[in-house]
């Protein structure tokens, strides 16, 4: 699965939708996120260095500490509309599972430039049939959002969001310009 995109989920209360698509398919998968994975993830995508370690880059220092290394994530479940997930990373050559939120698994995930999978059972049961046919480009998940599906609107306000979180006001400044504009 590549990374296709995070959008706001209006109907879930300020999370976010994660968009999976299928590397060699066109189906595509919603997980509901919340806002501090969303984040934690959208600065890994967009290749924002924050001036502190987040959780998630915590986690992956202390990986890395234990001559460890995430292999791969798998979506294994969904069971009464929550998903679940597998971290399978190497320690010293022994491969270990780990259970996670498909949330947290990801962000490692990109991290590491681990590939992420999803058991077929839970795509057919969750994912949503695209016509598009997949798009062949180098690194799906470094695309621009305009081309994940996303408004113009809805990718600066997430770029908005990662820049006052970050502390970035200038960036934050200028986007919030753009946004002013557009909502003219």
């Amino acid at each position: 699965m590549d990374i296709l995109g995070l959008s706001t989920s209006p109907s879930s209360g300020g999370a976010y939708a994660l968009i999976l698509s299928e590397s060699e398919g066109n189906r595509r998968l919603p997980i509901i996120i919340g806002t501090f994975e969303a984040q934690a993830i959208a600065l890994e995508l967009e290749s924002i260095k924050p001036p502190r370690p987040m959780t998630h880059d915590l986690l992956k220092n202390i990986i890395l500490s234990y001559n460890s290394e995430v292999k791969k994530v798998i979506i294994n479940n969904l069971n009464e509309g929550t998903f679940y997930a597998q971290i399978h990373y190497s320690n010293n050559g022994e491969n270990i599972e780990l259970d996670a939120r498909p949330s947290d698994a990801i962000a490692l995930a990109i991290r590491f430039n681990a590939p992420i999978y999803t058991n077929e059972k839970v795509l057919d049961e969750a994912g949503i049939e695209t016509d598009e046919s997949p798009v062949k480009t180098g690194d799906k998940r470094k695309k621009s959002k305009t081309e994940e599906g996303l408004t113009k609107l809805e990718e600066l306000e997430i770029d908005l969001k990662t820049a006052i979180e970050t502390e970035n006001y200038e960036k934050a400044a200028k986007i919030r310009d753009q946004i002013s504009k557009l909502r003219a």
